[in-house]
């Protein structure tokens, strides 16, 4: 791509980047939605060498205001994270799951305490009262387990560390040193972000979480890597 002529155009207000891994049944419609939302935007799809079709698909879809960055090798959602913020131009960043499960008419409520500067980064809570899918126990358990361990470590009072609904002033995360390639992405992030004092808001968001049936990925070595990082990066960068 010519980096004169991208730099040229104007800056839009929020860069939506979607960390893609072997999306091929999903990623059609989340784009579609993605590119719905009456807000001023670029997407910004890391495709983390998925293997399943996936990139093929993102390229029948015409969507003229995304860019699609692909990883040589499969290398987690972390590490497609920190690519899509390298690539990110919008002065607001959010993250979008690439599965359904966060809907981007969440993106209203999440931006409106940033708009209104109140916030630097907002959480969307799937613990708040939005309308949620009825799923697993012990998934809940683990969730507000890291929360709470999160919470005493940043003295923050957070009800959704783990959320995948997290929107950030481009300034924060160009502020960030990240390393976390996988999962560990989210307590990296929450932990340096509370470490530099930025304003956190939450919301209540929907959520329409999937089964392992239908993709999810997440696993319990996952929990246990979340415990590491929360630790680990609240005592230093």
């Amino acid at each position: 791509m010519n980096t004169a002529a991208q730099s040229e155009r104007p800056r839009p207000l929020l860069s939506v980047i979607v960390p893609v891994y072997n999306e091929v049944a999903t990623i059609a419609e989340i784009l579609r939605r993605v590119a719905a939302t009456p807000v001023d935007k670029e997407i910004v799809v890391v495709d983390d060498c998925s293997t399943d079709g996936t990139p093929d698909e993102i390229g029948k879809l015409g969507i003229s205001n995304l860019r699609l960055v692909r990883h040589e090798t499969n290398r987690g959602k972390g590490a497609a994270v920190r690519t899509g913020f390298k690539e990110a131009r919008g002065r607001v960043i959010v993250i979008q799951d690439a599965d359904l499960e966060y809907d981007p008419d969440n993106y209203e409520q999440l931006l409106d305490p940033i708009l209104q500067d109140k916030a630097d980064v907002v959480y969307g809570s799937r613990f708040l009262g939005g309308p949620h899918r009825v799923l697993y126990f012990w998934h809940y358990v683990a969730n507000r387990g890291l929360t709470l361990l999160s919470n005493a470590l940043s003295n923050l009072n957070l009800s959704d560390m783990e959320t995948g609904h997290k929107v950030f002033r481009s300034e924060v995360v160009k502020d960030l040193e990240l390393k976390e390639n996988g999962f560990g992405i989210e307590p990296e992030l929450t932990q340096k972000i509370a470490r530099r004092r930025w304003r956190i808001y939450e919301v209540p968001i929907s959520y329409y979480g999937r089964t392992y049936e239908e993709g999810k990925k997440i696993r319990l070595r996952d929990a246990f890597r979340a415990v590491w990082c929360l630790v680990r990066y609240a005592m230093a960068d």
